[in-house]
């Protein structure tokens, strides 16, 4: 994200772009642990082609075969982030990087469009809902 954009920021906008700053450290370290940290208790994880998650522990089981499937090694670029009230925000960003898979040793590109909506809990911004999309074209046409 440019320096211009994050100074157009209000703080509560800035804190949220810091948040998914350490989004994306917990998934280019494989962390499931560090991703959860960021999700609030009854957050929403809503996975392209998969059903959603909500809360937790089902949030947990979500990540945990991913990491245990793949190594991401992703970049977040913030196309925006707006605080829409007090205690809720939204951001959207497009991620680009690589993606090994485990079980072939194979990698190869990886890019998503994501949309999070965040919600200020005890003075922290905490991932309330969590959805992507692949902007890669379909592995059927390449």
């Amino acid at each position: 994200m440019s320096d211009n954009r994050t100074e157009a920021m209000n703080p509560d906008e800035q804190a949220v772009a810091g948040v998914l700053k350490k989004y994306e450290d917990a998934l280019n370290r494989s962390d499931t642990d560090a991703a959860l940290e960021l999700y609030a208790s009854d957050g929403v994880f809503m996975p392209q082609h998969s059903p959603s998650s909500v809360g937790a522990a089902t949030v947990r089981r979500a990540y945990d075969p991913v990491f245990n499937t793949i190594t991401l090694q992703v970049k977040f670029d913030i196309a925006e982030v707006k605080q829409l009230a007090p205690g809720w925000a939204f951001a959207r960003t497009n991620s680009s990087g690589r993606v090994k898979i485990h079980a072939t040793g194979e990698s190869g590109p990886e890019a998503n469009q994501e949309l999070f909506v965040f919600q200020k809990i005890n003075d922290k911004w905490k991932i309330a809902r969590y959805c992507f999309s692949t902007t890669n074209p379909s592995r059927g046409t390449q």
